[in-house]
């Protein structure tokens, strides 16, 4: 292993890769101006991007919904996370990418001629550990406070930052947010509630992104016979359900074990998150 590789890693931006510390942009760039841009984040197994057509799926739409032109094909976008993966010396990582709007005057509306800011980077992963497995976190709620565009995968994320910070604050894992009453995601992850069996999340809609991960989860419960519903979820519905989940890129799945310190079921990880969390695994060495 290269040490200099490992503290400072080769990342891609605009063009040449260049080592992090040496990584700069203007500062009317529009993503540090105005949060105008969007971002993915790929996990990699064995060097290898899991997920990687859902993940290229994602950003180009959220490119398309607030208007960047793609600056790559999907090939193009693939040759690039290679090269910034192979420089890294880690063989799991957690490979970041971004997309702004580019350098311009200082306008809110869009600039005309304005050349979007491409910037990959990635670190070492690890999976979460044997003891977040085994016994499960705790998390707590907070309202929903962000934007009406959550589906859009966008850099403007001062709303899951508070999120975040309030779990922070509260020794908690995660933040699960309540928008009018009902569930929608946790601040960096989605959130699933067991109840007789049965997993259950919020539907897709511009309130929650749709992580990667829920399609997975929804492969997997097909795959393990475990009965799925996309519905309303009424935050009552938490505090009565028998496991609570969460599920992320970097979480991969985890049981809700503590729920606003109180025991979610019987305070352990429950059968379905065990179904789950095995499958994932297979899933990942496919």
């Amino acid at each position: 292993m290269n040490p200099d590789r490992t503290h400072d890693p080769l990342v891609y931006l605009n063009g040449a890769l260049t080592p992090l510390s040496e990584a700069k942009i203007p500062v009317l760039d529009r993503g540090f101006i105005f949060g105008d841009g969007v971002y993915e984040v790929i996990p990699m197994y064995d060097r290898k991007p899991f997920r990687a057509q859902q993940h290229m799926a994602r950003l180009f739409r959220s490119l398309r919904e607030i208007r960047i032109p793609n600056p790559h094909t999907e090939a193009e976008w693939m040759a690039l996370i290679a090269q910034v993966a192979d420089a890294h010396p880690a063989d799991t990582q957690l490979l970041y990418m971004q997309v702004t709007r580019g350098v311009a005057k200082r306008a809110h509306a869009f600039p005309q001629d304005a050349t979007p800011t491409v910037f990959i980077m990635t670190n070492a992963f690890s999976p979460p550990d044997a003891a977040a497995v085994e016994d499960g976190v705790a998390c707590v709620s907070t309202d929903d406070l962000r934007w009406q565009r959550c589906d859009i995968k966008s850099v403007s994320l001062l709303g899951n930052v508070l999120a975040a910070q309030h779990a922070v604050e509260n020794g908690a894992l995660e933040a699960i947010q309540f928008r009018d009453g009902f569930l929608t995601e946790g601040a960096s992850s989605n959130v699933w509630i067991v109840k007789d069996g049965r997993l259950m999340g919020p539907p897709r809609s511009h309130l929650i992104l749709e992580g990667i991960r829920y399609g997975l989860i929804e492969e997997l419960c097909a795959a393990c016979a475990i009965p799925f519903d996309a519905r309303p979820i009424a935050r009552a519905e938490l505090a009565d359900a028998d496991e609570v989940l969460l599920s992320s890129a970097g979480r991969e799945v985890l049981a809700v074990a503590i729920l606003d310190g109180r025991p979610v079921g019987n305070g352990r990880p429950g059968p379905v998150f065990r179904q789950l969390y095995a499958a994932y695994q297979q899933a990942k060495r496919a």
